[in-house]
């Protein structure tokens, strides 16, 4: 259980103003004789770590104090010089930290604080902290990103009428949520019979304006099928777009797809389909920490199918569309006996508007395939 001075860092980690990927959002507080001198948030890079915009902020008055701090500090030059340097010239006494690091060459700040002779205690608030950066984990610990699901459905788990027509499953608020979790990520996702029939820009505009910060948009094209008109390719000097394609997809067509400014990568083929795996671990290496996957219901599958899911957002509308052919959420192999089924955890339930949310972690009964 964390004291209330850790609380104090993980609240401020949690209620960060701003994304910070590919760093992780951490929180900082400094105490002297049980009072809080100084705190700090990450901010967006290559701008301050949390220790040291709370060192800053505490002075001279840092020395002999004691630092509480959501990671462990970092001990290797990035963007930022090491927390760990600056926390040992500010005279810091103590300093607990929630969760070791587990970058190679960020982490191991603890031994480096240790060595200087500070004193150094850890796990105090680790599943909080855990969970506030749990795509930095995932990123970090397997070299794939952070994949969340996302997808809107009647009551009837439709996601479009039987004419293709999907505008608009969910209501405003629902839509306008949608847009500030765009700005949180750094990658869309979206298969081709999305982009044919919706024609999505899959860009961020909360409020309807658009935001600062947009995410890379990938289309999963493995034959090719999307034309290079599309409004996904518009934009491109701000709004970054991928295309993943396979050896199907022909030269002309790859051709006038990069004519648009966009880049199209050709990965292996899983079955008859771009190999996800493949793809994810490419989009890591790209500093894509968090995806975001919004469908549809073929890509969704595949997905789904090879266990590559790690949370999932549903909107469930208060409508009921009713046509046996209308579009479902999620396609794929899927389970054959409802026993079989995919459950989830963790599961939390929230309005949006007329609209419910409700957001849980998959729990994926075996290996997958």
């Amino acid at each position: 259980m964390a004291t209330d001075f850790m609380s104090r860092a993980l609240a401020l980690a949690w209620t960060a103003p701003e994304p910070t990927s590919p760093n992780p959002t951490v929180g900082a507080v400094v105490v002297a004789t049980g009072e809080i001198i100084g705190e700090g948030v990450t901010e967006p890079p290559p701008g301050r770590h949390a220790e040291i915009v709370a060192l800053e902020q505490a002075g001279g008055r840092a020395r002999d104090a004691t630092l509480y701090v959501t990671l462990e500090p970092c001990r290797h030059f990035g963007r930022t010089p090491p927390c760990a340097d600056a926390i040992i010239a500010a005279g810091i006494a103590e300093v607990h930290y929630a969760v070791a690091d587990p970058g190679e060459k960020s982490g191991g700040g603890h031994a480096v604080l240790e060595a200087a002779g500070i004193r150094v205690l850890r796990g105090e608030g680790e599943a909080e902290a855990r969970r506030i950066n749990e795509a930095f984990f995932k990123h970090r610990e397997t070299g794939l990103p952070f994949v969340v699901a996302k997808f809107a459905a009647s009551l009837d788990g439709r996601i479009a009428a039987a004419s293709g027509d999907s505008r608009w499953v969910s209501g405003p608020e629902a839509r306008e949520w949608s847009h500030r979790q765009r700005t949180r990520i750094d990658a869309i996702i979206c298969g081709s019979e999305t982009v044919i029939v919706d024609d999505p820009l899959l860009t961020a505009r909360p409020g309807g304006c658009d935001s600062q910060r947009q995410p890379l948009r990938v289309i999963v094209d493995s034959r090719g099928r999307v034309a290079p008109m599309a409004r996904v390719f518009q934009g491109t000097d701000w709004a970054l777009t991928l295309v993943a394609t396979t050896e199907d997809a022909s030269a002309t067509w790859r051709a006038s797809v990069e004519a648009t400014g966009a880049e199209v990568l050709t990965f292996a083929k899983h079955g008859d389909h771009v190999d996800l795996e493949e793809l994810l671990r490419e989009l890591a290496t790209r500093d894509v920490v968090t995806a975001l996957l919004e469908g549809g219901g073929v890509l969704l599958g595949g997905f789904f199918d090879r266990g590559l899911v790690d949370k999932l957002h549903v909107v469930v509308a208060p409508i009921i569309v009713g046509a046996a052919d209308a579009p479902g959420a999620v396609a794929g192999r899927g389970a054959y006996r409802m026993a079989e089924a995919l459950h989830l955890r963790d599961i939390t339930v929230d309005r949006l508007g007329e609209d419910i949310l409700v957001t849980g972690y998959p729990q994926y009964p075996d290996p997958p395939d």
